[in-house]
């Protein structure tokens, strides 16, 4: 499993138009509408948001990942989304986040949904990779570095 291979230019916004929470889960969810993978958009939002409720997404190191699983997908949809600014996302140590993949699985996905997770945490360890995204021109670039984290 490749993120590279889950994620296109089509999906991938540089400047966030929205700064809070709900606003950007719909921007990145409206990129993961084009994939053609999400068959419901309203019931997408509202499982992403659910999931939000029981706990944000925002992770640590900038890195935020709102996710579900739901029926209203095919297969595995994701969106990534960039600030150079930084927004509050809730994040685990209070810090702005840069980095958000917003990620929509089937319900019987589930292994490929940890896997995919588990993928995205890897990459955000390397600071490099951070500060590579952060200030990626275009988004060729910015899935160009992806793919140099996957090797």
């Amino acid at each position: 499993m490749r993120i590279s291979n889950l994620l296109s230019t089509e999906t991938i916004v540089l400047s966030l138009k929205h700064s809070d929470k709900e606003g950007i889960i719909e921007e990145l969810l409206d990129l993961a509408v084009k994939t053609g993978k999400v068959k419901d958009r309203k019931k997408a939002l509202k499982a992403l948001l659910d999931r939000e409720d029981l706990g944000s997404t925002g992770l640590e190191s900038g890195l935020a990942i709102p996710h579900a699983r739901t029926n209203a997908v095919n297969g595995v949809a994701i969106a990534l989304g960039i600030s150079k600014e930084g927004i509050d996302f809730q994040s685990a140590d209070n810090k702005p986040s840069h980095l958000f993949f917003l990620l929509l699985a089937a319900e019987n996905e589930t292994g490929v949904n940890v896997q995919v997770l588990a993928l995205i945490a890897r990459m955000n360890l390397s600071s490099q990779f951070r500060s590579k995204m952060v200030s990626a021109e275009s988004a060729e670039s910015a899935l160009e570095i992806v793919r140099a984290m996957e090797g």
